[in-house]
């Protein structure tokens, strides 16, 4: 019985980490883009290329089910959002 629970418990904790370390490249992403946003917004040149490493990241730990998949950004997705009213 201890075995079943021991396997729960190693299961739940591997989750969590999964999650944990979904919700850290997030909050990085995010950051990324608003740092994208902001040069748009003043017309300046920005790359998506730091936005899209961490969404590939992310996207890895999708595979595994337990958190969602991330589109990956373009320099045109970033200028709609930033000139949208």
């Amino acid at each position: 019985m201890s075995n079943v629970h021991e396997a729960i418990t190693k299961h739940s904790n591997a989750q969590h980490e999964i999650v944990k370390t979904f919700v850290g490249l997030e909050q990085r992403r995010e950051l990324f883009i608003d740092e994208a946003v902001a040069l748009a917004k003043q017309n300046k040149e920005f790359t998506v290329d730091k936005i899209n490493q961490v969404t590939l990241e992310m996207n890895k730990l999708a595979q595994k089910g337990i958190v969602p998949l991330r589109k990956l950004v373009t320099v045109d997705m970033v200028k709609e959002y930033a000139f949208r009213k």
